[in-house]
């Protein structure tokens, strides 16, 4: 499957669309099977050090930051996002949220990047941009996006049958799988150099796990 973005539907809503809505909390059990939470936390509690500040880049409804400062993995100081949505009622005062594009506002200074399914909504141009837009400091950068395989396009229209996602989830979904990556596509893309050591894993649900580290 060669690579191909095209639109999802979740980005063509307004935020309060009830399809949307619906759409975003399918998210919550989709992320809870594949398990992308869960490792994204258990890299940081494995990699990172005490005090580090952690950005979350597409951080939507901001569950997996929320996850990481309940999990006591950072200070609510230390945290931040970013996403086109505005600030969610539950985010904390005292963290930050910056609404606005990763491409054209500048990163946050921070010793950890996260991104869970949000990196696959760019071109190779766009990857490029924002890969020579992260912070100096950054040492670890930890991401899920799809795994591009056919195997897991027919497992996800079996899931969402199974499961009557839908039909946002289920044509997003889709699309996302498309745009997915495998093996070193991701770290070409992001254009990062020799000082990072990067890991890639393809977890049997469709998870393309990406782990760099300088």
């Amino acid at each position: 499957m060669k690579r191909l973005l095209q639109p999802e539907l979740l980005d063509t809503l307004p935020h309060n669309d009830p399809a949307a809505i619906r759409a975003r909390e399918e998210m919550l059990l989709v992320n809870g099977i594949m398990g992308n939470h869960r490792w994204i936390e258990r890299m940081i509690r494995r990699h990172g050090e005490t005090g580090w500040r952690i950005t979350e880049l597409g951080a939507g409804d901001g569950e997996l930051s929320l996850r990481l400062l309940n999990a006591g993995l950072c200070r609510a100081e230390a945290l931040q996002a970013m996403d086109l949505a505005p600030r969610p009622k539950h985010w904390p005062h005292e963290a930050q949220w910056s609404c606005g594009d990763v491409l054209t506002q500048a990163l946050p200074e921070s010793e950890i990047v996260i991104a869970n399914l949000f990196l696959h909504h760019f071109m190779t141009e766009q990857l490029r941009t924002l890969g020579s837009r992260i912070s100096p400091v950054t040492r670890l950068f930890v991401a899920v996006e799809p795994a591009r395989w056919r195997i897991h396009a027919i497992m996800g229209r079996l899931f969402c049958e199974i499961a009557e996602l839908n039909h946002v989830q289920r044509h997003d979904m889709q699309a996302s799988i498309r745009a997915g990556f495998r093996g070193d596509e991701l770290r070409q893309a992001l254009g990062l150099g020799e000082e990072w050591r990067v890991s890639v894993q393809s977890h049997p649900l469709g998870g393309y796990r990406f782990m760099a580290e300088r």
